[in-house]
């Protein structure tokens, strides 16, 4: 609808994005003016969370401009372009950040009517804005009406809009919805080759399963976009922020459930690594105790298993190690029967040697004591970072692994990662990897400590 300059602020010496209305649009001069008087209304939300700011609005040649903060970091379009659709974690991230937006603009008065990824905008921190408030209603592309305006839009439109009527802020939170199907499974639900079949298809069409494009997804987020893709604008989300919870809780719940599930038959790994000299005692092998929830059916009790050096490769065959310590029993109840297991002895006396806590630890995860095993390995992981040594690597796996048997994912992928700097590839870590990163995702903070959850 129009071209797009990057352009100095001479007074103020500040990059400026400079957006000129397209000839076409501006040869009307009450559209000339519905354009300066809805950007003005458009530029009061510059104060708002995670909005554009607007600086300035003229005529040049008489065709309308708008002045705008300069962001870097490119549109949401030109993203999924070039790198396809994000992890779950990140899109949900991105749409909490334009839903704050828009619910604040709602709130003010001013409806979008052009929500898509070419209006959302990254700064250089990464943090989506929503761009061009106001503008597609200046320049008549608020429905089908306008013959030929709005067909570059057509994949985004509400389906009261491309009925030809008014579009209110339900219309903005549809074409979120849009925005959030294509996150999610890598395609807008009635995406074509035609933009005005497409369109239409808002209209009259069966809103398609979010999970049957993509499987990873659970089946618990299906209801969630058929109410947001509701034919019906009163039938949909009353805001931005329920929508994105509601989509958020559905993915979690159904992660939590999965993890539960997962550690009752899965094999428990309390540290990995290989064989390894200790960053402050004597040289010992370090040892991975496990519980395996049908031991009992297996004829086995605790079990113990070193790990080899080389990436890609198996546990040694299983065998009872001996710790060279004191020794203290641990009784453990699993779903078949109750257990002993020796384990090394905590102290009453406090200690800042990173290795020790991460042993007590240990101890406690193997009794099942998640919680307790926590602030132990919080402290061991600030007392090793750096040191590049497997206790290290151990302590970060530990770490991770402890949230997931309370049934979050919070910080673990960051953990893992620098675990598998120093290791190299492991089964272990691949294996709580794809816990935390697999169907149905996770919210950021909740399993996706590096961004890749």
């Amino acid at each position: 609808m129009g071209e797009v300059y990057r352009a100095v602020d001479g007074e103020l010496e500040r990059p400026v994005a400079i957006k000129l209305l397209a000839a076409a649009y501006a040869a009307e001069s009450d559209l000339r003016q519905r354009f300066t008087r809805e950007a003005l209304a458009a530029a009061r939300l510059s104060a708002g969370p995670n909005t554009v700011t607007v600086y300035d609005v003229g005529e040049w040649q008489e065709r309308p401009f708008l002045v705008m903060e300069y962001l870097p970091g490119g549109s949401l379009e030109q993203r999924l372009r070039k790198r396809g659709k994000p992890p779950t974690g990140q899109a949900l991230a991105w749409l909490e950040q334009a839903g704050a937006a828009l619910d604040h603009a709602h709130a003010n008065g001013v409806v979008h009517r052009d929500v898509k990824p070419a209006n959302l905008l990254f700064d250089r921190d990464d943090v989506l804005h929503v761009a061009d408030f106001g503008v597609a209603s200046a320049a008549g592309l608020a429905s089908l009406t306008q013959t030929g305006t709005v067909l570059g839009s057509a994949g985004y439109l509400a389906p009261e809009q491309a009925d030809g009527r008014s579009a209110t802020a339900a219309a903005d939170r549809y074409a979120l919805a849009v925005v959030a199907f294509e996150l999610l499974t890598g395609s807008r639900p009635f995406q074509t080759n035609a933009a005005t079949a497409e369109a239409i298809a808002h209209l009259t069409a069966p809103i398609p399963s979010a999970t049957e494009r993509n499987p990873e997804l659970p089946r618990p987020l299906d209801p969630v976009m058929e109410r947001a893709l509701a034919k019906d604008p009163q039938a949909r989300f009353a805001s931005c922020g329920e929508f994105v919870e509601t989509l958020r809780s559905a993915l979690d719940d159904a992660a939590a459930t999965r993890i539960s599930a997962a550690a009752a038959t899965r094999v428990i790994p309390a540290a990995i690594g290989p064989a390894a000299r200790s960053t402050a005692g004597p040289r010992r092998a370090v040892v991975g105790l496990s519980l395996l929830a049908l031991a009992a059916a297996a004829g086995a009790g605790a079990l113990a298993a070193i790990l080899t050096s080389s990436p890609g490769h198996a546990a040694t065959k299983p065998k009872i190690e001996t710790v060279t310590a004191p020794p203290r029993t641990v009784t453990v109840t699993t779903p078949a029967s109750t257990q002993t297991v020796t384990a090394p002895p905590t102290s009453n006396t406090p200690t800042t040697n990173g290795a020790e806590l991460n042993q007590q630890a240990q101890a406690l995860i193997q009794a099942g004591n998640y919680q307790a095993a926590q602030p132990l390995l919080q402290q061991a992981v600030q007392l090793l970072q750096g040191s590049g040594t497997t206790d290290e690597a151990n302590a970060d796996y530990n770490l991770a692994y402890t949230p997931t048997q309370l049934g979050s994912c919070g910080g673990v992928l960051s953990l893992l990662d620098r675990a598998q700097a120093i290791l190299g590839q492991q089964p272990q870590i691949d294996q709580l990897r794809a816990t935390c990163t697999g169907p149905p995702g996770h919210r950021p903070g909740h399993g996706n400590g590096n961004g890749n959850g």
